[in-house]
Formats: C-alpha cells, sequence, structure tokens
C-alpha cells in the first residue's frame, strides 16, 4: 500500500495523479466506435454477432427479449426468502426517493407575472444491469426503481446473457417484482449502442442509466448527445476517514468489501489522524483477508489500489476527502455528524462505525449509483429528478409586462436587438 503524509513535499500532486482517472485508451474508444457503427448500419445482426463473439450466446435477434417463461422460470429459481429481502430493498429506497421526487409549482414573481416549474417523466429510458461474475442484482432496485416512482412509461433493461442464452435468475425476479417486462439479453457496448440508436428488435430510448465496464461507459460517452446518459461512473471508490477512536476491524472490512469488486482499477482510500492505525491496517486486512474466498485476488488490489494518508487533524482529512470527492464515503471518527458537515463532494456519506457502505449498496435508501473519479466535485449520486425532464412555465398578462418593458427595452438596446424589444412594444401599443 502507498503511504503519504500530509507534510510531504508535493502532496497534493501525487494524491491527484492516483485519484484522478486517466484517459480512456486508445484501443477501448477505437473498439467502441465500431461497435456503434456497426449497430446502426447492420441492426440486430450486428447486436447478435456481438453477443456471440463476446457473452458466447447464440441468440437470434428473435431470441433476444426475455419471455414470460423466462420470468416464471427464474421466479420459481429464487427463494421465497431472497424474494422477501429484495422487496425490503425496494421498501428502503422508494421510502427514500419519493421524498425527493420534484413537484411543479407556482409562484408571482416580482413583476406580478406567474412563474413556475413543470416536471415529466422521460418517456422511454434505457437501463443496463451488469451479470458476469458478479450480476448486480442491487442495480435493478437502484434504478429501476426510480424509473418507476418518476412515472417513466417504457422503461427497458438490458443485461448481458451467459453462454447458454440465459440470464442471472435473481435480475429477472427483481425485474418481476418491480413490474418490468421489456428486458433484453444484450450486454457490453452492443447493448448501449442498441439502446442509444435503436434496432428492429430494440427500440432506441430516450435516456441511457447504469454501470458497467469500460467498454460499456466509453459507449455511453461516444453516445452522450445523440441520446441522453446518467453518469459515466468509473471503478469503485471507497475513503474511510478514521481517528484513534476508530475500530480497526470495522475499518479493514470496509476497504476488503470494495476491493471484492475486482476490476483491478478500485481506489480505496484510509485517510487517518492515527500513526497506530496506518502502520496495523497492513496486517489486520491480511489476517481478514485469510478467511475470505477470493483472499490473494483481494490483498493484491488493496496493494496496488489503497492510498494511507497520514494526517495531522480532521480538518486536513476533509481537505483531503473534498479534494478526491469519493464515491463512498465512510466516518469513523469520535463526532461523525459533525466532521460530516465538513465533506461537500462525496457521493453517499455512510456516518459512523456502524454505517458500512454495503448499506448503501443494497438497502439503504440512496441510489448506489454514484459519481466517482472526481465528478463528485460537480455531481450527485442518481436520484428520480434524472428521470424527469423539467420545462419552466412563464404567464404575463398587462400590468405585469408594463413592469417588465423598461428592463426589455435597456437590454434590447444593449445587446442592438430592436425587434426583441419591439416584440414587448407591440403588446403594449
Amino acid at each position: 500500500m502507498k503511504i503519504l503524509t500530509y507534510a510531504d513535499k508535493n502532496f497534493w500532486k501525487i494524491l491527484g495523479r492516483f485519484a484522478r482517472p486517466q484517459e480512456t485508451s486508445g484501443d477501448v474508444s477505437d473498439i467502441v466506435a465500431k461497435v456503434i457503427d456497426t449497430v446502426r448500419n447492420r441492426g440486430d445482426a450486428a447486436v447478435a454477432e456481438y453477443t456471440k463473439k463476446f457473452d458466447g450466446a447464440n441468440l437470434k435477434p428473435s431470441q433476444f427479449r426475455v419471455s414470460k417463461d423466462e420470468f416464471k422460470s427464474a421466479m420459481l429459481r429464487v427463494a421465497p426468502s431472497k424474494r422477501a429481502m429484495m422487496r425490503e430493498a425496494v421498501k428502503c429506497v422508494k421510502f427514500f426517493n419519493e421524498h425527493s421526487k420534484p413537484k411543479n409549482w407556482r409562484k408571482k414573481n416580482p413583476h406580478g407575472a406567474l412563474v413556475g416549474e413543470n416536471f415529466y417523466p422521460i418517456r422511454r429510458v434505457g437501463i443496463y444491469v451488469p451479470g458476469g461474475s458478479a450480476p448486480l442484482v442491487s442495480t435493478v432496485i437502484m434504478t429501476a426503481t426510480l424509473a418507476k416512482i418518476a412515472g417513466c412509461k417504457e422503461i427497458c433493461v438490458c443485461t448481458p446473457p451467459n453462454s447458454s442464452g440465459e440470464i442471472n435468475p435473481y435480475i429477472l425476479c427483481a425485474l418481476n417484482i418491480l413490474g418490468i417486462s421489456e428486458v433484453y439479453k444484450v450486454g457490453g457496448a452492443q447493448a448501449i449502442a442498441a439502446m442509444g440508436v435503436g434496432t428492429k428488435t430494440i427500440p432506441a430510448v430516450d435516456k441511457i442509466y447504469g454501470p458497467g465496464n469500460s467498454f460499456v461507459i466509453e459507449a455511453k460517452r461516444q453516445l452522450f448527445g445523440s441520446v441522453g446518459c446518467d453518469l459515466l461512473p468509473g471503478p469503485s471508490e471507497i475513503l474511510i476517514a478514521a481517528d484513534d477512536s476508530a475500530d480497526i476491524k470495522f475499518v479493514a472490512a470496509d476497504l476488503l468489501s470494495q476491493a471484492e469488486h475486482g476490476s483491478g482499477r478500485e481506489k480505496i482510500y484510509l485517510v487517518t489522524t492515527s500513526k497506530t492505525l496506518s502502520e496495523n491496517i497492513g496486517k489486520v486486512l491480511k489476517i481478514m483477508s485469510e478467511t475470505l474466498s477470493r483472499a490473494e485476488k483481494l490483498m493484491n488490489i488493496i496493494d496496488k489500489g489503497t492510498f494511507v494518508v497520514l494526517v495531522p487533524d480532521l480538518d486536513a482529512a476533509a481537505n483531503v476527502a473534498n479534494f478526491i470527492a469519493p464515491e463512498h464515503m465512510e466516518i469513523h471518527v469520535k463526532n461523525p455528524d459533525g466532521f460530516a458537515g465538513k465533506v461537500h463532494t462525496a457521493g453517499a456519506i455512510l456516518c459512523g462505525g456502524l454505517t458500512p457502505t454495503v448499506l448503501g449498496d443494497f438497502t439503504a435508501g440512496p441510489s448506489h449509483t454514484l459519481p466517482t473519479g472526481g465528478t463528485g466535485r460537480f455531481s450527485g449520486g442518481l436520484q428520480v429528478a434524472d428521470f424527469m425532464r423539467r420545462s419552466s412555465f412563464v404567464k404575463y398578462d398587462k400590468p405585469s409586462i408594463k413592469k417588465a418593458a423598461p428592463v426589455v427595452a435597456a437590454f434590447s438596446e444593449m445587446e442592438h436587438l430592436d425587434a426583441h424589444g419591439n416584440s414587448l412594444l407591440t403588446r403594449l401599443k
């Protein structure tokens, strides 16, 4: 693990090199551009070819969409206890996000005109759910539930099949619980391309959501503008701020949980005022990892992707956190609520030693789709408003346009736009 002291020369420069993402490799960019172009020109046939090439599944376009029988089979394969836990998670996510749904409003402005905002659900949205060795069942709940709350009429989901052309039953069960039936057995950049440009089988969407590997994220990046996109999340990140009151086992367990994402590009930070904690965390991580199923791989990621930052006080810890703008921010200090008020850029703040990141990942309520790579400096996590669009509303009458007329006249003159000014004057004659 890399150990950095706040007083080190070039501290911020060293930290910045580690924290900020590198440019997408030319290879990934070129491959994705070719996939998008081929899907745009050849539609379903291209999607089928890429599905066979990348996922090993030999599917015809008529087999892309998950059938009712496949949903029924998945529900039967998932134990009732697991279905109950999915419903519990949905309940918590609904509770949190129903409170943040934007509402239409109307007020009189200083001219006496009626102004406000209208919010509408985006008509057709596309959600990408990663599959593979770690099928992200929780991503279904953390995205699709928000689309349902927003009132989106059409919700399309793409998720990669296994080599037999099947979708993970837990993913299908979660989708079924949420009442989503338009699901396609398509993954990777070809899924994003299909949702972005549209094919005969998979109609184009208005906006795409969800995490994925570097090819999926690059496809979203390249399509943005012709279709909406939520975030461009990169590898998982966690920053734990800790003082000498922190339980070292809690800290180690949470660092290991983030390493478990397993891409090898995770960014893991321990920012602490405790020299004892910084000196002993490595030993505890090794001991705890040995009880887990992928000990060697976890420690590999810990060794390569972890920065231990020793700071003189908690103000310095907050400065480091605000600079990094981590996806997940855990606070293990004597006064966690007070420290939380100093952190303004984290995607999610997990406050206190009894609030591990895994609660936010699976069930607490806020969506776990969060900004990474420092983008928390200017954006937040996924919310219901991201599944809606906004229109401003303005309604003037004769008395209110009389009050506005001097302002319009002044700006028309300053900007040499007399037709603009005349459009209001005509109404006053």
